[in-house]
């Protein structure tokens, strides 16, 4: 479904990822791990299309997207659920799941997937008048992907889903990642707790100042001496 090639992205002077490829098939659910400053967040927004890039060529669905507007790598399927949540905290709840659907026109379908959300996070549904910047964290990651889920994606970027949370929350949240995927969405999640997001993964690619260094099934990482010793604590 995602095919990336000889992806290059930099901040000013400073190389940040560097002649990356990767893939992700449909239905996979697929990680990035590495260290802070790997390359990770800044690699998820190259394919948003919301930094310059240089790359061969970056495929999604058949189609190249090399070099397309946010809003239309938005409008072919991906959608982006950014590190930090980042909603709207002056608009409501209800303002912000709107957000997430202003491309589209197909007003039945935006009621039928607003029901879903709030099927899947009936807190969201109680709170849908009260001003997003009042939830709680755990709240505010539910009304991320609720936003995401508005857009009616093919792929969802998840950037540290679970960074922030109380640890209660953390094992709810993979949960929910996990419904996502099983539900027909492709998933690409960029999760500092390694562990957690080689055990849920279909395959995983590990990154090195903004270099792919290691690639495999979740297993297969999640066993490697290397990402034992450096990244879940020997």
């Amino acid at each position: 479904m995602l095919e990336i090639e000889g992806l290059f992205c930099s901040y000013g002077k400073v190389t940040v990822v560097r002649d990356l490829s990767m893939r992700v098939g449909k239905g996979e659910l697929v990680t990035l791990i590495g260290a802070n400053g790997a390359g990770k967040t800044t690699t998820l927004k190259a394919i948003s299309g919301l930094i310059p890039i240089t790359a061969k060529h970056i495929i999604f669905d058949g189609e190249d997207i090399t070099g397309a507007s946010p809003q239309e790598i938005l409008s072919r399927g991906i959608a982006h659920c950014p590190e930090g949540r980042r909603v709207f905290p002056y608009m409501t709840v209800q303002e912000n799941l709107d957000m997430g659907c202003y491309l589209r026109k197909d007003q039945d379908g935006i009621d039928t997937d607003l029901e879903r959300v709030f099927e899947g996070f009936p807190i969201l549904k109680q709170r849908r008048h009260q001003m997003a910047g009042t939830l709680s964290g755990g709240e505010q990651q539910m009304l991320a992907i609720g936003r995401a889920l508005m857009s009616r994606p093919k792929l969802i970027l998840f950037d540290e889903p679970s960074l922030g949370l109380a640890p209660n929350l953390v094992e709810t949240t993979f949960e929910i990642v996990s419904e996502i995927r099983s539900q027909g969405v492709t998933v690409l999640m960029v999760e500092q707790n390694a562990f957690a997001a080689l055990r849920l993964c279909d395959r995983a690619y590990l990154l090195e100042s903004g270099k792919v260094t290691l690639e495999g099934t979740g297993a297969e990482l999640k066993d490697d001496p290397y990402v034992r010793e450096a990244y879940l604590g020997g």
